[in-house]
């Protein structure tokens, strides 16, 4: 029995969905995670486990506490889809705007699909994410104006970390990560992961 490799890529053989057209997939089919690249390809994200989902929220609630303290910006979950300038629409696993440059956006922008690269994200590799293909849409939110981008990697005990105009940073767990000068006085400790 093979075992599928996620996330799951649909070609629409040369059928491009309009802004709209995706919002209206995504809206009208809730129970699905979906994403877009910037070529156009429509990509279904598998649910994660429930050590995924916990590394997850933890790593949300220390962004979020440090957020409700600092009160520099706004803290999305991973059910939120930015539409990148780079063309692809993607949801991380968490994400952080700056106040201001969330507050450029009009009321509309705020409730579809925001037109905007977060300033920060963070991706956690789950048992069935494809390694390269995460490597790359680090990138893409890179290329697309995010600021500072953590892929956690609990399979190879690393954390990846994404700047602008820079070669990504490979540590090895344990580390301490810095929110730099993005997510000012932020720290978070990540230990050794068990097994997943």
């Amino acid at each position: 029995m093979s075992v599928l490799e996620y996330p799951l890529t649909f070609n629409l053989d040369g059928v491009l969905l309009t802004d709209e057209q995706f919002y209206k997939l995504c809206i009208n089919n809730p129970e699905m995670n979906i994403e877009r690249n910037p070529k156009g390809l429509v990509i279904i994200m598998p649910p994660v486990g429930g050590e995924s989902g916990n590394r997850e929220s933890e790593s949300m609630i220390d962004l979020g506490i440090w957020n409700r303290r600092e009160q520099r910006g706004y803290v999305f979950s991973s059910s939120t889809i930015f539409k990148l300038p780079g063309g692809g629409d993607r949801s991380p696993d968490a994400a952080w705007v700056e106040r201001s440059r969330w507050n450029q956006l009009t009321s509309e922008q705020k409730k579809k699909f925001p037109p905007i690269a977060p300033d920060f994200v963070l991706e956690i590799r789950s048992r069935t994410d494809n390694l390269t293909k995460l490597q790359e849409k680090m990138q893409e939110y890179i290329d697309s104006g995010v600021r500072l981008g953590w892929l956690f990697n609990p399979q190879d005990q690393q954390v990846e970390i994404y700047r602008p105009n820079q070669t990504k940073d490979v540590r090895s767990l344990p580390t301490t990560l810095s929110g730099e000068e993005i997510l000012v006085d932020f720290e978070l400790p990540m230990p050794l992961f068990v097994d997943l």
